[in-house]
């Protein structure tokens, strides 16, 4: 018999708030007998969401922000508001950040890679572990005749050594020799820097995630709505594993900034936390890398909708979100919050209706807007944005402390039961992908299913099955190639293999034939505002029901379109 969660996890209780918020507010997943497990996927909108977006636009006449009518005032004065929000949100302020809206994290990595100003003097680093939208900034550097830098996995855990980290960003510098070692899957020696350490005590202790004593200060911008349980705070002052480059700070006392320095090295891009394995990276690379000379983008995606970034510690050049992974409602909103000392050195390539001043035909001339409305193609979406402001509202009334908390206990059980489970002969059923334990991890779970004769179950297999039991979770290499490659054991040398097979490649069945994978990608899960443990029993139930003692086939599945 499996421990229960209470039982692995006392403090759990702690967050029972959560279970009425689900039977009040998520009542529709349980009305339709539904589990949700991909919020790293998307994160699921309340009832309470959907009826203010209702009342908002009913009452309130919105119309095209570029003009100073009536309607276009509401929603210009809407916008304004909602800037404000997200800065107050992270702890920051309109002084050193702008907020440029976009349609998602996609797009707003898209605007610095276009308009960086990439040259043969500059590099690209990136980290193995980086969703496609950051890789994809290698085209903009190439182009510009920028070479780009991977920093590889080094633990079986797949994390990234610091060392790799330090090495990297010192091999990228021009003039220098490049000394890393090609590759993103090289499990050559342990992660440096993950050590327990001990909390300060006193009213200054703090974590480098952002977890702060919570203040009673009704001024205070990162006051939780839990914020006066001390039991819940008592929760989180386990020690985790952090990074030796730079000592926790405190919450309360920003750390020295390191100076301008006038000769940028590139761009370093990576996540704070990983949508592929959920392991977490250290913000302390963000200091370090500036101090060496390197702006730095900060893909904050998967690490937001649980976990409090504050910018008055964590300051990278650019941050970028999508909403809807955060609160589910509004799709199609995401942001880029960048420094003002950055955004006056992007150059865009193209201007645009809403980006410009003044524009003339006779002449090839034009005037750019200013600050974030330059880099706001076309009409905004005025309607969806304010409810990002109240979708922040939102996650804060409910306390990101508790669904922080939440998640990690549902996390850390859930990986225990599935390290656990057995055939009748004890052979495992699951390989799991990344660190079993939850120090510096977030709520994403990646996995395989393995039959009894210890064969790989097929990823669509497993799709296909789990929807008609009811249950939303996530297959395929979730657009993390670096993390897919290293989970499955590639190397360069076999993905070289490609060069000389793409003429005769048809499509991904192709892909996984000539590199010779077991599968094509793995299974996702993760937890969000509305999961309970209930949802991790149906899971269970499900994969013990469907899989123990099982010998499965790739027969009759449908042909694969894309990883």
């Amino acid at each position: 018999m499996a421990p229960t969660i209470e039982e692995l996890y006392p403090e759990y209780t702690l967050t029972s708030s959560i279970d009425k918020l689900r039977s009040e507010h998520y009542a529709h997943l349980d009305k339709k007998n539904h589990v949700y497990l991909d919020y790293t996927g998307s994160s699921l909108a309340s009832a309470f969401q959907l009826t203010h977006s209702s009342v908002r636009l009913s009452s309130t006449l919105y119309g095209n922000p570029h003009s100073i009518n009536p309607s276009s005032q509401a929603s210009t004065n809407a916008i304004i508001a909602t800037r404000l929000k997200v800065l107050q949100h992270l702890n920051t302020d309109a002084e050193e950040y702008e907020v440029i809206f976009t349609a998602n994290a996609t797009e707003a990595a898209k605007l610095v890679g276009e308009s960086y100003a990439f040259t043969k003097g500059t590099k690209l680093v990136l980290t193995a572990d980086n969703h496609n939208s950051i890789n994809g900034l290698r085209e903009f550097a190439g182009r510009k005749g920028s070479s780009t830098v991977y920093i590889p996995f080094s633990s079986p855990d797949m994390r990234i050594n610091d060392e790799d980290f330090i090495k990297a960003l010192s091999a990228a510098r021009p003039g220098r020799k490049a000394t890393l070692s090609t590759g993103i899957n090289r499990f050559a020696k342990s992660l440096l820097g993950c050590q327990p350490w001990r909390r300060k005590t006193g009213d200054d202790a703090g974590r480098e995630d952002g977890l702060r004593r919570c203040s009673t200060s009704d001024t205070n911008p990162n006051q939780d709505a839990s914020c006066d349980n001390p039991a819940l705070y008592r929760a989180f002052l386990r020690p985790s594993c952090q990074s030796s480059l730079v000592p926790p700070q405190s919450a309360s006392t920003a750390p020295a900034r390191p100076a301008e320095k006038t000769t940028r090295h590139g761009l370093f891009a990576y996540p704070a936390q990983s949508n592929f394995t959920g392991v977490r990276h250290p913000l302390a690379w963000v200091t370090y890398a500036q101090r060496q000379g390197y702006d730095v983008l900060l893909d904050a995606a998967a690490y937001l909708p649980t976990t409090r970034l504050d910018m008055s510690i964590t300051k990278p050049e650019f941050l970028i979100i999508s909403w809807y992974k955060l609160f589910g409602f509004p799709t199609g909103v995401g942001c880029l919050v960048v420094k003002k000392e950055a955004l006056s050195r992007l150059v865009r390539p193209w201007f645009s209706g809403g980006t410009i001043q003044a524009v003339t035909v006779g002449v090839p001339w034009h005037l750019k807007a200013r600050g974030a409305e330059g880099f706001e193609d076309g009409t905004v979406n005025f309607l969806g944005i304010p409810e990002v402001m109240f979708g922040l509202e939102w996650i804060n009334a409910v306390g990101l402390q508790v669904i922080g908390l939440r998640v990690r206990c549902l996390t850390g059980w859930f990986l225990k039961r599935l390290a656990a489970l057995r055939h009748s002969d004890r052979t495992p059923m699951a390989r799991i992908y990344g660190p079993e334990n939850m120090d510096m991890r977030g709520g994403t779970v990646a996995f395989n299913l393995l039959d009894s004769g210890g064969k790989v179950v097929d990823e669509r297999l497993v799709g296909q099955e789990s929807a008609a039991a009811g249950i939303s979770l996530r297959t395929g290499c979730f657009c993390n190639p670096g993390a897919g490659e290293a989970a499955m054991g590639l190397t360069v040398a076999s993905l070289r293999r490609l060069a000389t097979a793409t003429a005769q490649m048809r499509g991904m069945d192709d892909f996984v034939e000539v590199l010779g994978l077991p599968s094509a990608g793995a299974i996702r899960v993760s937890f969000g505002i509305a999961s309970t443990s209930t949802d991790v029993d149906r899971f269970f139930e499900f994969v013990e029901k469907t899989y123990r003692d099982r010998v499965t086939t790739s027969e009759g599945l449908f042909p694969r379109e894309s990883c």
